[in-house]
């Protein structure tokens, strides 16, 4: 059997050979060329990068803000609410397109304004366009206290009172005998739960409320306390000065409660049977909160209305 042969030792290329070979690397034209380019590009790149066009400054990727388009809003809601919008969030008169924020600070630009309950959208277009999809607050009722009228909607909201004429405010639902004042600014919850049910209570009526000739809802002192029928109670006073008694909130869960729309069918039924809440013989106190009948009473005429002695 033939003998192996051993191949030679070949030894590791020593320190000197090897900074040789790195050497030549380094030289070579190639990467030379490369690592002036980078410096260069890196000592230089303050004056290139004055001399790249901004495109952020550019008219095709701006849009002033006035432009933007909004759902259509309602005829309470004031018809510069964009221009309101922009002031109060502090906005740019003229919006980038190339703003990665954009979209966020927009939306929620739109929802600090009080007359707006929500915003469902806010898309850019090109050419530069801009549409905000919103829902709208509705006033449903003025909220009397004892230095004005303030509008909420169905929710207790605080509506801008300055958004309002006095003509406008006597076209709207009243609810008095309140205590209370509202504990933010506009945009925000009245704060006291009284109120925001008889709000609830004034988005219920509506439908019905000068068809039945209504004129306020009556608040009760306070809400109603656990296990008290008597406390909590509403009451609804008419054109001609009957008074009904409601019952608690659209919200009560107690079980003996006639529901909301039980409460507003024995009314229709009521002014149906008699011609009106309000009928020839004189104002009536109606109450309606029984579950086997209205039970109603001539209403004495030397009696304080609910409205003067709460106030």
């Amino acid at each position: 059997m033939p003998k192996l042969k051993n191949k030679p030792h070949e030894s590791p290329p020593t320190a000197p050979g090897a900074l040789l070979r790195l050497r030549h690397q380094l030289y070579r034209p190639r990467f030379l060329i490369a690592a002036a380019a980078i410096v260069g590009l890196c000592l230089g790149w303050p004056t290139i990068r004055s001399l790249i066009p901004e495109l952020g400054s550019r008219p095709e990727y701006k849009l002033a803000a006035t432009k933007i388009q909004v759902t259509q809003p309602p005829k309470w809601v004031p018809h510069n609410l964009v221009e309101q919008v922009i002031e109060h969030a502090d906005l740019p008169s003229e919006l980038s397109f190339l703003d990665d924020d954009l979209v966020r600070s927009l939306a929620e630009a739109f929802a600090l304004h009080p007359w707006v309950a929500e915003v469902e959208s806010v898309r850019k277009s090109f050419p530069p366009a801009i549409e905000v999809k919103l829902k709208y607050r509705e006033p449903v009722a003025m909220v009397e206290v004892k230095n004005g009228k303030y509008p909420v909607d169905a929710q207790g909201v605080l509506l801008p009172p300055q958004d309002f004429s006095s003509a406008d405010a006597r076209g709207y639902q009243q609810i008095i005998g309140v205590h209370s004042t509202p504990q933010g600014p506009a945009g925000s919850n009245w704060g006291d739960e009284v109120v925001v049910e008889a709000a609830r209570l004034a988005a219920r009526l509506a439908p019905c409320w000068k068809r039945l000739k209504l004129a306020a809802i009556v608040c009760p002192r306070e809400p109603r306390k656990t296990n008290d029928l008597d406390s909590g109670v509403y009451e609804l006073i008419t054109q001609g000065g009957s008074e009904i008694i409601w019952g608690h909130g659209p919200r009560s869960d107690h079980p003996g409660e006639l529901t909301t729309d039980q409460k507003i069918e024995r009314l229709e039924t009521y002014a149906k049977k008699f011609g009106g809440l309000d009928p020839p013989q004189g104002r009536r106190r109606i109450d309606i909160r029984h579950r086997r009948d209205v039970i109603h009473s001539p209403l004495s005429t030397q009696r304080e209305r609910p409205d003067e002695n709460r106030r």
